[in-house]
């Protein structure tokens, strides 16, 4: 008898398991929040030169923004130069004889006393605040990429941990860790306090995901954990098209930091009712704390008479082989020590950091895909139902390689496709983003499930970790691949959209994993 077995014998899909999964999904509804936060409180509005004091009009009858325009260089469009100004007023511009387009050739300087910022929509951000424009604009890019080291090295931290002491302590903690970091984010004084708390902030949204996953998936039975998969990553999308709204909202930066905060305080309280898995008991030699909750989730699933059969020699009777797995250390060297495991290792550790570097590259920066970022946000969340639902579709009747391999190669298609289409065509190269961030939504959703699929319960979190490492690297790099458009456009579609296929390529190297039970052991994992 496996532990499968033993999950059936008090309930493996009853009243414990759909309070469980409530409990998980509320947090990871919030979990979007965080992860995409500065689309709005590090949004850059319009700006300009602050004017300098002596900058007076005298006795020339010239008002508003043909003023600003003697002051401030304009392009050919005659949109106002964001960064410099002129070094005096151009009086001469007033004469009709003079070419406005000259204008730009004419002695400038930098924007040495400040800023003016077009407040209509963002009355108050990051960049605002600490005017993060011009010379200063990379330090922008530079706090979401501190949010994803801290993502990476929570994965790398919370992942081990969590295979060493425990499914449910490790959440508890991460619970409160992004409670108070994410609440005092919104009192930062000062831009390097705002990083370092963002920093340990996605260290703890590192946390919260991997154990939501590995907890659903070893107390959820092997029928239902596609369904569940997609229901979190439905959650999860939720989460993205609700916080459009509630950044309309609150449009100031700190009360919306605040806002997304503070029910992880919530969360920490009721965690304490969440059970340990079981399934890690039993492979950490724990097989009485085991028992415990088995004849806890039995109680509430209303078995109590196969709850009551339950003992510690039960489970040494009837799990033989899962509990000689219990010595073996927790290392990374697991991953990679048997041949099977190892190409498992490399070929998830493509795909997730394929999907994430492309993701994030077309997610992080929705002002260059419209005027209206709150409905783009909207756009680019609500196309990942119909992505997730066609996802869940396939890996519940096609398989799990066949889904993850696919949605990986469309991605990569689609934005290599955009490389082709003309700037002016706006409409459609954001149509054919919003489709390739479908595709690679999909992708999300199947490597989550996939993942825990392929690891034993021994290596599961050590295993989520590294991969969830690999993926926010891959999140870390994506702003550095923007930044070789510089040089030649065409350089971040190419990049973009080739990392996706060839990490769909690696995919299809994956075992397949549909209707097979978890494996608890390396050697099952070799075995089948």
């Amino acid at each position: 008898m496996s532990f499968t077995e033993v999950l059936e014998r008090v309930g493996s899909l009853g009243r414990f398991q759909i309070i469980f999964v409530m409990m998980l999904a509320m947090p990871i509804f919030m979990m979007a929040s965080h992860m995409v936060l500065q689309n709005f409180t590090a949004a850059t509005p319009s700006h300009h030169c602050q004017l300098r004091s002596n900058d007076t009009r005298g006795n020339w009858s010239v008002e508003g923004e043909e003023f600003l325009k003697l002051v401030i260089p304009v392009d050919g469009k005659q949109q106002l130069d964001q960064c410099h100004r002129f070094a005096a007023i151009q009086w001469g511009l007033l004469d009709p004889n003079t070419t406005k387009g000259n204008s730009t050739k004419m002695e400038t300087e930098p924007c040495s006393d400040g800023w003016v910022y077009d407040r209509s929509v963002f009355p108050n951000t990051i960049v605002t605040e600490w005017n993060l424009v011009c010379g200063s604009r990379t330090l922008k890019h530079m706090a979401q990429s501190l949010y994803m080291a801290g993502v990476l090295l929570g994965g790398i931290v919370f992942g081990g941990l969590s295979d060493r002491f425990g499914r449910r302590l490790i959440l508890i903690w991460c619970y409160l860790q992004l409670a108070v970091t994410g609440t005092a984010t919104a009192f930062a004084p000062s831009f390097g306090v705002y990083c370092a708390l963002r920093f340990l902030t996605g260290m703890s949204f590192s946390g919260i995901v991997i154990n939501c996953v590995s907890m659903c998936v070893e107390w959820i039975p092997t029928r239902t954990r596609a369904i569940l998969g997609t229901l979190n990553g439905f959650i999860y999308t939720t989460g993205q098209i609700i916080l459009a709204g509630v950044a309309y909202l609150i449009p100031d930066w700190r009360w919306l930091q605040l806002t997304v905060s503070l029910p992880y305080f919530l969360f920490f309280l009721y965690s304490w009712w969440i059970p340990e898995s079981a399934r890690w008991l039993v492979m950490a030699g724990k097989p009485d704390q085991a028992v415990k909750e088995l004849k806890r989730v039995a109680k509430i699933n209303r078995r109590d008479k196969a709850g009551n059969q339950l003992n510690v020699e039960f489970l040494r009777s009837h799990m033989k082989e899962e509990m000689e797995e219990t010595k073996p250390t927790y290392s990374v060297w697991g991953l990679v020590r048997t041949p099977c495991m190892r190409r498992i290792s490399f070929c998830l550790c493509l795909v997730w950091f394929a999907t994430s570097f492309a993701y994030y590259g077309l997610f992080m920066d929705l002002q260059n895909f419209g005027s209206n970022i709150y409905l783009i946000q909207v756009i680019f969340g609500a196309v990942d139902f119909p992505a997730k639902l066609i996802a869940v579709l396939c890996i519940s009747y096609i398989g799990r390689r066949f889904t993850q391999a696919v949605s990986l190669i469309l991605a990569g298609l689609t934005v290599l496709t955009n490389m082709f289409i003309p700037q002016d065509m706006q409409t459609t190269r954001t149509a054919l983003a919003v489709f390739g961030k479908g595709c690679l939504s999909a992708s999300f959703s199947c490597v989550y499930l996939y993942t825990g699929e392929l690891y034993p319960t021994v290596l599961r979190q050590t295993g989520l970790g590294l991969c969830n490492t690999m993926a926010r690297l891959g999140g870390m790099i994506a702003p550095v691949a923007k930044m070789v458009g510089e040089f030649a456009p065409f350089l971040p579609y190419v990049i973009y959209g080739t990392a996706p296929i060839m990490s769909g390529v690696a995919a299809a190297f994956l075992p397949e994993t549909l209707d097979i039970p978890l494996p608890e052991t390396i050697e099952q994992v070799e075995s089948r």
